[in-house]
């Protein structure tokens, strides 16, 4: 791997880690040199994927997150230690009509995606002022922050406010040496909605990418590498789109 990609020496969170797109980036971040702290609240998953990552020859630490909650965030950064990166990764969407979206179901998918994500941002970027260390924050957004579909109106919302609050960030913490970037992911085949993509539904959706295939977690790993290590010193405030082409069909 080159040296600009080289993350050993480095400590990176992952928040979301237990399943999906969370445990391949730890798996990742890892395999590039890095230590990884397992975020996530369920326990067992953790120490499941910690033992993986072991066997690899990665140093690997769980802590338990949950991102909806300031003080299991607070609580969750502090057992981590100094920190080099952090992915912001944690995310849930409610498939249903926009009329008939509860308030509940609204703030549970909002506070996740963005207050969450604004929080662990926020507690990192205060630990590295403090200490007057440099930092790096990728956020992990999706297409749907730029484009939308249906009766998924409070996944879309929290998506674009992500990426525009990663921009926010950017300005205003570059002068810390922070750096705040995204990625937005298109369609990605995980564990979860692997099923889908072989139902006629999911392969028109396929249909509709121009590369006219599902992403697999993998394809991320460069957009990853880049935004985490020194390969991308000079982005910040930056949206890396990973989609097949998937945002510049046409309508």
């Amino acid at each position: 791997m080159s040296k600009l990609f080289d993350l050993s020496g480095k400590v990176a969170l992952v928040t979301g880690a237990s399943s999906g797109l969370g445990a391949h980036f730890a798996h990742c971040l890892g395999a590039a040199g890095a230590s990884v702290v397992l975020a996530a609240r369920r326990a067992e998953r953790l120490a499941s994927l910690q033992a993986e990552l072991e066997k690899k020859g990665v140093k690997a630490t769980a802590v338990d997150l949950d991102v909806q909650s300031g003080t299991s965030i607070t609580t969750a950064l502090e057992a981590a230690g100094p920190l080099d990166i952090v992915v912001n990764n944690a995310g849930i969407s409610i498939v249903k009509p926009a009329l008939d979206m509860p308030e509940e179901d609204w703030d549970s998918v909002v506070d996740t995606n963005l207050r969450g994500a604004w929080l662990v941002a926020q507690g990192a970027a205060r630990r590295w002022v403090v200490d007057k260390r440099p930092g790096v924050i990728v956020n992990i957004a999706s297409i749907l922050g730029l484009r939308t579909i249906g009766q998924v109106a409070p996944y879309n919302a929290s998506k674009a406010g992500l990426i525009h609050l990663t921009r926010a960030l950017a300005m205003e913490w570059a002068r810390h040496d922070i750096r705040v970037n995204a990625i937005c992911p298109g369609y990605i085949e995980t564990e979860m909605n692997s099923p889908f993509w072989k139902t006629p539904g999911g392969q028109r959706l396929i249909e509709r990418i121009p590369q006219r295939r599902i992403g697999q977690p993998g394809h991320l790993d460069g957009a990853l590498l880049l935004l985490a290590s020194e390969a991308g010193a000079f982005m910040t405030g930056s949206i890396v789109t990973v989609d097949g082409g998937h945002t510049v069909n046409s309508l």
